[in-house]
């Protein structure tokens, strides 16, 4: 049976990122897994994607960061592990992971490369450390045999900025790394009482409009911009809450340190922190609001949509392939807080508009980005390659 090794930089997106697709490929081949070890604390560990997709991983510690001595040391164990396992395939997903992987898997002579690119964090940075991230973006692309842009913008990004020959990309299906299951988000698996249940645990009242941003807590997704948008909402509209459901990255990509306060002090905005299960809290919300500045494919407004929520994003890859302007959503300019703030408040008052747009969410998700055909659709071209 040949073999596939799949590499991230850490379990949660070897395990929430892919969920169910180890388990679906190695139907057809080996599969085996490789992340750093991660935290029991939060129940997300190599292990316990081991046990979920029922596949054989070893963990290899790398590191989010700019870390020469540790990345070389990860390359060193990465190369160890392929020229032993002798893979087929190595496909990388994550930034560091591509960059170590993929180096690793050429000086292994591992024959098909591969590495699936879900957002570019260097399009939001400038001056040396651009520089130093378009070296590394080189590098890895040119370590790989073949890269895979989790959005059809995002691979025109990666071929205007001559990162890479066009016919070395593809996009698969129809985008996203990973579809997105649609029997699991479903609004019907929800009862009324249930949710009124909810949200009288989190002091939401029923003629209350809820706000809900799913993600990390950072800079990068736009919080900046939310938190200023809502406070303004807020004193004008006593109605409106704001659900945040994800965790800081103060090491990473800290907030200001007024929005914070804001978070802290605001008593119409909830902050929920980690959720193994986000579900409950798409069941109560009433529009998506993700303001990210940049993005892959995100998973989150696919999960809105699902959940047959109405989404603002803002103009970027990604959101605005999901999102139809006036369709699903609306779409608005990165980095605006005036712009997220008046569509916001549009969505305040005008209920008919909402619904419209929630009622029309579920069917586009359904109809293009169901996860067993994003599955199919890369079994196809792992078929491809190995044969």
């Amino acid at each position: 049976m040949a073999k596939i090794i799949r590499v991230t930089t850490v379990p949660v997106s070897l395990g929430g990122l892919l969920k169910g697709q180890l388990k679906f490929m190695s139907n057809y081949y080996e599969i085996l897994g490789i992340s750093s070890e991660g935290s029991a604390s939060i129940n997300s560990t190599i292990y316990n994607v081991a046990e979920d997709e029922g596949i054989r991983v070893i963990p290899v510690e790398m590191t989010r960061k700019i870390t020469p001595i540790k990345d070389l040391k990860a390359v060193y164990q990465l190369y160890k592990v392929f020229k032993k396992e002798k893979p087929d395939i190595v496909h990388s997903h994550t930034p560091k992971a591509g960059t170590l992987g993929m180096l690793a898997a050429k000086l292994a002579g591992v024959p098909n490369r591969l590495h699936t690119i879900a957002g570019l964090p260097l399009l939001v940075v400038t001056g040396p450390k651009r520089k130093l991230l378009n070296f590394v973006e080189k590098l890895t692309y040119s370590c790989a045999t073949k890269i895979y842009p989790n959005s059809y913008g995002l691979k025109d990004i990666i071929v205007e900025n001559k990162f890479i020959a066009e016919e070395k990309t593809k996009v698969i299906a129809k985008g996203s790394s990973n579809g997105i299951d649609t029997s699991y988000f479903d609004p019907s698996l929800y009862s009324d009482s249930e949710k009124e249940d909810l949200k009288k645990q989190l002091s939401i009242k029923q003629s209350d409009v809820v706000f809900l941003f799913v993600g990390r807590l950072v800079k990068d997704k736009g919080i900046n911009e939310l938190i200023e948008a809502f406070k303004k909402i807020s004193v004008e509209f006593d109605q409106a809450k704001l659900l945040l459901v994800g965790t800081y990255e103060k090491d990473l990509d800290p907030l200001l340190p007024d929005t914070e306060t804001e978070i802290n002090t605001n008593s119409n905005i909830i902050s929920v922190g980690w959720q193994n299960d986000v579900r409950p809290f798409f069941s109560i919300a009433d529009v998506l609001t993700f303001p990210s500045y940049r993005e892959g494919f995100p998973n989150v407004v696919m999960q809105a949509g699902a959940m047959g929520l109405p989404s603002i994003v803002t103009d970027i890859n990604g959101c605005n392939e999901i999102v139809s302007e006036g369709i699903n959503g609306l779409i608005i300019p990165v980095q605006s807080t005036k712009a997220l703030y008046s569509s916001m408040k549009k969505l305040l008052i005008d209920h008919k508009l909402k619904e419209d747009l929630g009622s029309n969410s579920r069917a586009v998700i359904v109809n293009s980005y169901e996860r067993t055909f994003v599955w199919q659709q890369l079994l196809k071209e792992y078929k491809a390659l190995i044969n």
